[in-house]
């Protein structure tokens, strides 16, 4: 099995450029202006432009920058809490520049543009070191870069992820079990790996041997063991989760499950003493169920082996500097009643606060300030539901399990939607209503 990752380019970011953007960029048009300086100065060399969007990258904590070649000149674009924001169009010969030095940077074939490719790299800006994941598409216009920033500091403890009190006391209870699966489920860019790194965080201690497969890995973590699968060289998901069960490990993370192999094993591991983590790609929690069963995985292995399915979102926390609370209208109250009034007395009886749900209720509009350059928005909060598997949703996954049936189970055992504790967030202040629905479904 490989102990490490291929050794990735490093470079370093100038402390001075770094320390005068975190004064000057004040929003996304002062990011612009910083970049058209560059560009218009002759005296600026590539590496200088390439640098100035990295860190302003970093300092305004984008996820993702894009350098999209158009017909005539070429887009710079970051994504911000999970929205993708327009920072300025440059010229043909300043996008061919700078498609060279990302190519070089993360060691990609420079004379290739006819397929796509990927490599990483990574930043030492002060005292913290970033890594660059960077894709290429080959488009119609020209390459299409994509530079996923993996800052470690957006690792989290599972005290920050905004749960819930039953929730968290549910998260905690399944993490501690010695053996079984969790299984966290939702879209790219949800917070899946974010989610499952703060349970592996809760769990490192000196006497448990925690073990992780992924493509790629995303964040290093001190005393775990990372490995990275390198499916060119025949090491896929499958072979390295064999390997894997033999290193005696109480807890493994499989990064994703894709095929009926994996399940497999994963399974296997779950139900012979190891705890298991890993994702997968459903709409909800209830999804995890059929969808395992369409890979291939038994029926009487999916309910002994999996402990808890979680499905998660991210939605945008409104701008602590310029939201304004107001009063909730009637159809937005009735809407409220609706989905919540049901689920409120046992919500109280553990512990979770909400706000009564009448008239005097106060909810937050975004308007649009420099702080969240002008979108009503500055951080993101996670949105969750889960459920536990017990005997009697066993029985149920070993008779033909349908959608509606398991969701009507885990409802009536206490399970509430991504939509209802988005709800409960709307009603804490801490997100939008107009926000949660472009979110998650009723």
């Amino acid at each position: 099995m490989p102990t490490s990752q291929k050794i990735t380019q490093k470079i370093t970011l100038p402390q001075e450029l770094v320390d005068s953007l975190k004064v000057s960029l004040t929003g996304l048009p002062a990011f612009t202006s910083e970049i058209e300086k560059k560009i218009n100065d002759p005296n600026n060399t590539v590496t200088q432009i390439i640098e100035t969007i990295l860190a302003g990258g970093i300092v305004f904590d984008s996820s993702d920058i894009h350098i999209e070649g158009q017909e005539n000149d070429a887009k710079l674009r970051v994504r911000l809490d999970g929205v993708l924001q327009d920072v300025l169009s440059f010229d043909r010969k300043t996008y061919d520049a700078l498609i060279s030095r990302v190519k070089l940077l993360s060691e990609m074939k420079l004379n290739v543009n006819n397929r796509p490719q990927d490599g990483r790299f990574s930043i030492a800006a002060g005292d913290n070191s970033v890594e660059i994941r960077a894709s290429i598409l080959p488009t119609e216009h020209g390459d299409s870069v994509v530079m996923r920033i993996l800052n470690p500091k957006n690792l989290i403890d599972l005290e920050q992820a905004g749960l819930r009190k039953d929730l968290y006391d549910m998260f905690l209870e399944q993490i501690i079990r010695p053996n079984g699966m969790i299984i966290v489920t939702g879209p790219t860019g949800s917070g899946k790996t974010t989610t499952l790194y703060a349970f592996l965080k809760k769990l490192q201690k000196p006497e448990i041997k925690i073990v992780t497969i992924e493509d790629p890995i995303e964040y290093h973590l001190k005393g775990i063991s990372q490995t990275q699968i390198e499916p060119d060289k025949g090491y896929d998901f499958v072979s390295g989760l064999r390997a894997i069960v033999r290193q005696d490990p109480d807890v493994v993370l499989v990064g994703e499950i894709r095929d009926l192999e994996t399940v497999d094993i994963a399974l296997q591991a779950a139900l012979t003493g190891h705890l298991v983590f890993s994702t997968l790609h459903t709409n909800d929690a209830i999804g995890a169920i059929p969808r395992l069963i369409s890979l291939g995985a038994k029926p009487f292995n999916i309910g002994p082996a999996i402990n808890m399915v979680i499905a998660q979102r991210l939605v945008r926390r409104a701008c602590p500097k310029c939201a304004v609370m107001e009063a909730i209208t009637a159809p937005e109250l009735a809407e409220f009643k609706e989905v919540l009034s049901a689920a409120l007395p046992e919500l109280n009886q553990k512990g979770v606060t909400i706000p009564v749900l009448d008239d005097t209720l106060q909810i937050a509009r975004a308007k649009g300030c420099d702080y969240c350059n002008n979108t009503g928005y500055r951080g993101r909060v996670g949105i969750y539901e889960a459920f536990r598997i017990d005997d009697e949703i066993q029985a149920y996954i070993l008779g033909s399990p349908t959608v509606p049936g398991l969701k009507e189970i885990a409802k009536k055992k206490g399970m509430l939607t991504l939509y209802q504790d988005g709800l409960i967030k709307v009603a804490q202040g801490a997100t939008t209503l107009d926000e949660l629905k472009r979110v998650a479904e009723k």
